[in-house]
């Protein structure tokens, strides 16, 4: 395999619209997520129209256990990996005391600690090849506090400042640390979390259209790529400095209830 790009969260939304991506650009891809129905469907579609090599890793990445079984499966099959993108990730709609921990938990194994811990096993390859590039996928929701998506924006907030502080760290390498932030984008996440019936996710873009700025982004090595904001949105964006934390969290929560 050659130029291979792995992905997670690859069966469907962003990730998916990732792979499709790099495999037009004749990369090979190791796809991973849960569905193992899913990742096959679209191994079978890469390869045979774009004749690249797909290698598939069905694994729950919520499991403490899942990034070194993801590391292990890959070196024992001798794939070098050039990109690692870290897209999977899931948020969860309500307030925090009434929510159950244990979903919570696994949102913070995923979005944090599954995140943290594949770039950890594969930033040394890459620094010691002084090759590579990392695109980890954030949200704007990092940039400010989420009433009624507390631990989610939290999570988002973490995988921002990570990713910038490690980019920094790498200045003297030629390894780069991209970061994605998306706005409300048609996926499968506004189901999943909730959000489909709220005022934030009446507006969204495609998946096709953030995952190329990230791409983009990524092989340019920029630090954070903004995409997928409406006109509204992004003058929002622009006042959250400048709007006191208590107008702007009673703004947040509005945006975020349920109608």
């Amino acid at each position: 395999m050659k130029n291979v790009a792995l992905i997670t969260g690859a069966s469907s939304g962003i990730g998916k619209e990732f792979a499709q991506i790099h495999a037009e650009k004749g990369g090979d891809i190791v796809l991973v997520a849960r569905r193992i129905a899913k990742l096959q469907e679209l191994k079978e579609t890469l390869e045979i129209k774009y004749n690249t090599q797909v290698y598939i890793i069905a694994i729950d990445l919520t499991a403490q256990e899942a990034p070194t079984e993801i590391y292990r499966k890959v070196t024992e099959a001798g794939i070098q990996i050039d990109y690692l993108i870290n897209n999977a990730g899931f948020g969860g709609h309500g307030k925090f005391y009434e929510r159950p921990w244990e979903l919570d938990l696994a949102m913070i194994q995923l979005n944090i600690i599954a995140l943290s811990a594949l770039t950890r096993l594969f930033l040394p390859d890459f620094v010691a090849k002084n090759s590579g590039k990392i695109l980890n996928v954030s949200s704007t929701a990092s940039l400010m506090p989420g009433p009624l998506q507390a631990v989610y924006f939290a999570t988002k907030a973490y995988v921002t400042f990570f990713s910038n502080a490690i980019a920094e760290e790498l200045h003297d390498t030629d390894v780069t640390v991209t970061n994605l932030m998306p706005g409300a984008t048609e996926s499968e996440f506004a189901q999943t979390s909730g959000m489909d019936k709220t005022d934030l996710f009446q507006k969204t873009v495609s998946a096709r259209s953030v995952a190329e700025a990230g791409y983009k982004g990524m092989l340019q090595g920029k630090l954070d790529v903004v995409s997928g904001l409406t006109f509204s949105q992004n003058i929002m964006m622009k006042m959250i400095p400048l709007t006191p934390k208590k107008v702007l969290l009673k703004q947040i929560r509005t945006m975020q209830e349920v109608k």
